[in-house]
C-alpha cells in the first residue's frame, strides 16, 4: 500500500502531518492495511464522509463504516431521523463483533454518551428460514426492542402483521422483510420494496437491531421514571417529557436524555477493542473547545423551560480531558497540520494546474507538469460523463491518457498518465513514489467548489423517499 505510516505501540502516540488535498484517505488506507480496527475521528461529519468516500475507493475491500452524528443540536425538541439512528445502531453492533475495519465518527459523535454495549448485545436477535417463530412471543418482543406497529412498512424500525405474513424493516438494514410463517415455522423470508410492496429475493437470516437507542419497554420506562425523580426536582407530574413517558408514548427530543434509561452509559471507546488504533484527525481538539462553548451556551439558554428540564452537559457528554483519558490506552496516530512543502513530507501540494480557457493551449501548465514531473500520473474525474468529457478535452491538445477503472489498476499500471473517476476531491503528490493524483479540483479550479456536496452524499446512502415523506 502506498504511503505507509508507522503504527505505534498500545498506550502510544505518533504525530504525522501534514497531508495535504486527499493523502490523509491514502494514508488511512494504508493504516488499516497495518492496523485493524481503526476509529478516524474527524473534527466535523462533512470531513468524515469524504474521508469514508474516499478511503472506499483506495481501498474497497476494507469493511469503512460512518457512525453519524443525530444531525440535531444538543436539546432539540425533536428526534433524529430513523434512518441516522438505523445507521448508528448497525455501526455500533459491528464495531463490538468484529465487523469493521475503519470507522469514521466525527468528534461531535465520539463525545456522546452512548449506551451499554451489554445492552445492544442483549437487544439484538437473529431469525432464520425453518426456524420456530411464535406470533404473539415475536410482536411482545418487537415492542419491547421498540418498533412500532404500522399498516405499511416504509422505514426502519416498523413492523406489520398481516394474516401468516410479518412485514419488518430492522434497524441497520437498507431494506424490509416479509415473513411468510406456516403455523409457527418461518417459511420463507423475503426482501421487498417498500414503494410496490412486492416481494424482490430470498435470504435465510434477519437481524434484528433494538429500534431506538435506549428501552422502550416497561423496564426501560421504570428506570427512566425512577432516575427522572432522583435527577430533577419537584413534582414530575408537571413535566411533559415524564407525562409522555408515563402514559407510553415516546416524546421528541427522548434522546438528550438517555443516561436516564441506564444505570450507566458507555463510551465510544468500550466499542473498540484493547488493539484498535485511533487516529485524530486534523483540528479534533479546537473542534471539541468549540463544541462545548456551544453546547454550554444552549444549555444556559433553554434550562429555564420547566416543561423540559435538561440534563448538564457533562451527564450527555464526554468533557475534553474525559475523551483524551478514554483514547490514551490505545495506539493512536495524530494527524496535524503543517508545511506541505517541506523537504521530508510524505506529500505534497501540486503547482498551479488550472485551464486557462483564453491561452492558445489551455493545458499549457498541465502538460509543462506532466512532462517535468518525474513520476506517474492519475488524473480523476467525478463521474463517467465527466471523464468522457475531460478524455475528449485532452485529446483535442494532443494528451492521450490511458483510461484505467480503479486505483488498483493503476497502481499496477505502468503509464505515464491515466484517466479515471474517483471521489476524490483534492489532488496531491507523493514524494517516495513520485505519483501525483490531479482532480478537477486543481484542472477546473474555477468551477470545481460545486463538488462538495455531492463528494459528502455520496459517502452515505439516500434515504428512502417514502421514509422521508413520513417524516
Amino acid at each position: 500500500m502506498l504511503l505507509p505510516l508507522p503504527v505505534p505501540p498500545r498506550g502510544q502516540r505518533h504525530t504525522v502531518g501534514p497531508l495535504p488535498g486527499s493523502a490523509d484517505a491514502l494514508a488511512l488506507a494504508a493504516l488499516a492495511a497495518a492496523r485493524r480496527p481503526v476509529a478516524v475521528i474527524t473534527a466535523n461529519a462533512a470531513d468524515a464522509q469524504r474521508l469514508l468516500a474516499e478511503l472506499r475507493w483506495f481501498a474497497p475491500t476494507l469493511r469503512a463504516h460512518l457512525l453519524p452524528d443525530w444531525e440535531t443540536l444538543p436539546y432539540d425538541h425533536f428526534s433524529p431521523h430513523q434512518d441516522l439512528v438505523s445507521e448508528r445502531l448497525e455501526t455500533l453492533h459491528l464495531m463490538s463483533h468484529d465487523g469493521v475495519d475503519v470507522v469514521f465518527v466525527p468528534v461531535t459523535t465520539a463525545l456522546m454518551r452512548l449506551p451499554p454495549q451489554a445492552w445492544l448485545s442483549a437487544y439484538t436477535f437473529f431469525f432464520t428460514q425453518g426456524s420456530k417463530l411464535e406470533p404473539e412471543s415475536f410482536r411482545a418482543q418487537l415492542t419491547m426492542a421498540g418498533y412500532t406497529h404500522v399498516s405499511q412498512v416504509v422505514a426502519p424500525g416498523e413492523y406489520s402483521y398481516r394474516g401468516g405474513l410479518i412485514d419488518l424493516f430492522p434497524m441497520g438494514s437498507t431494506v424490509p422483510y416479509r415473513i411468510d410463517l406456516f403455523d409457527d415455522e418461518i417459511e420463507s423470508i423475503r426482501t421487498f420494496d417498500v414503494d410496490t410492496q412486492r416481494s424482490i429475493y430470498k435470504v435465510n437470516e434477519v437481524r434484528l437491531l433494538p429500534a431506538r437507542e435506549f428501552p422502550v419497554d416497561d423496564a426501560g420506562r421504570t428506570r427512566f421514571r425512577n432516575r427522572f425523580r432522583e435527577v430533577f426536582e419537584g413534582d414530575p407530574s408537571k413535566r411533559r417529557v415524564y407525562k409522555d413517558m408515563s402514559a407510553g408514548s415516546i416524546p421528541a427530543g427522548i434522546e438528550y436524555y438517555l443516561p436516564l434509561f441506564f444505570e450507566s452509559t458507555a463510551r465510544l471507546t468500550d466499542y473498540l477493542p484493547d488493539d484498535a488504533l485511533i487516529v485524530l484527525h486534523e483540528g479534533v481538539t479546537e473542534a471539541i473547545t468549540q463544541f462545548w462553548t456551544d453546547t454550554q451556551t444552549r444549555y444556559e439558554l433553554l434550562r429555564g423551560d420547566p416543561q423540559h428540564p435538561l440534563l448538564p452537559p457533562a451527564e450527555l457528554y464526554l468533557r475534553e480531558d474525559e475523551f483524551f483519558g478514554a483514547v490514551k490506552p490505545f495506539s493512536r496516530v495524530e494527524m496535524t497540520r503543517g508545511n506541505p512543502a517541506a523537504a521530508d513530507a510524505p506529500a505534497t501540494v501540486l503547482p498551479p494546474l488550472a485551464v486557462d480557457r483564453r491561452a492558445p493551449d489551455p493545458l499549457t501548465s498541465f502538460k509543462n507538469f506532466v512532462a517535468s514531473y518525474g513520476g506517474r500520473v492519475l488524473l480523476v474525474a467525478e463521474s463517467l460523463g465527466r471523464r468522457e468529457t475531460m478524455l475528449e478535452f485532452l485529446r483535442d491538445y494532443s494528451v492521450t491518457p490511458e483510461l484505467v477503472e480503479s486505483f488498483a489498476e493503476f497502481e499496477a499500471g505502468s503509464a505515464p498518465l491515466a484517466l479515471g473517476v474517483s471521489p476524490v476531491f483534492n489532488g496531491f503528490a507523493l514524494t517516495a513514489e513520485r505519483i501525483a493524483l490531479v482532480t478537477e479540483t486543481e484542472l477546473y479550479a474555477a468551477t470545481a467548489k460545486s463538488r462538495t456536496s455531492r463528494i459528502a452524499s455520496a459517502a452515505r446512502p439516500p434515504r428512502t423517499s417514502s421514509a422521508t415523506c413520513r417524516r
